[in-house]
């Protein structure tokens, strides 16, 4: 049952919205650096580009390496040009480079935990028990959204699916 305010949020929210994508993974980012295009393999990165752009404007799409001080940098440069929200892909894993989830936990102002909780619950119905390798996050940096998926293109289409219909929303409350 949706409230009557969140309705009337949804029709005041701005359909302004900037967005930048951040593919974190060493081997693409490697193949990126020996040829200047973007990987084939990039499925997840590509995904994102083309949903976001259905409804709002990308401004920019980083390949980097899964590098805390890349990572770092390259959030804050997005965000200094204008991002309103950021979503990265990749190094949300249990593995030793994947560093994005600390990494953005560490400059979150404001964690949005429904949408990892959401993102857990599905990928639960859909895969079972594995889903406990899930560790997509999402917070406030800056006064921009910030959504970490995981690098598989099906958890990035269900994190699309979770977050791109709230974004405006979303960025309505920051800019209030």
């Amino acid at each position: 049952m949706k409230s009557a305010s969140m309705e009337e949020h949804r029709r005041l929210a701005p359909e302004d919205i900037i967005c930048g994508v951040i593919t974190l993974s060493d081997s693409k980012y490697e193949e990126f650096r020996k040829t200047g295009e973007i990987p084939e393999g990039d499925l997840s990165g590509r995904k994102l580009m083309e949903a976001l752009s259905e409804s709002y404007s990308v401004k920019e799409y980083r390949i980097i390496p899964d590098d805390r001080h890349e990572l770092l940098s390259a959030v804050d440069d997005m965000i200094d040009k204008g991002a309103d929200v950021i979503f990265t892909t990749g190094g949300t894993g249990i593995g030793s480079r994947d560093i994005t989830v600390e990494t953005l936990r560490g400059i979150f102002e404001k964690e949005l935990d429904g949408f990892g909780e959401i993102f857990r619950y599905l990928s639960f119905k859909k895969l079972g028990a594995g889903a406990i390798l899930s560790r997509a996050t999402a917070g406030v940096y800056r006064k921009t959204l910030i959504f970490a998926l995981p690098g598989s293109p099906n958890a990035v289409e269900l994190g699309i699916e979770i977050a791109v219909p709230e974004l405006g929303h979303l960025v309505k409350h920051l800019r209030e």
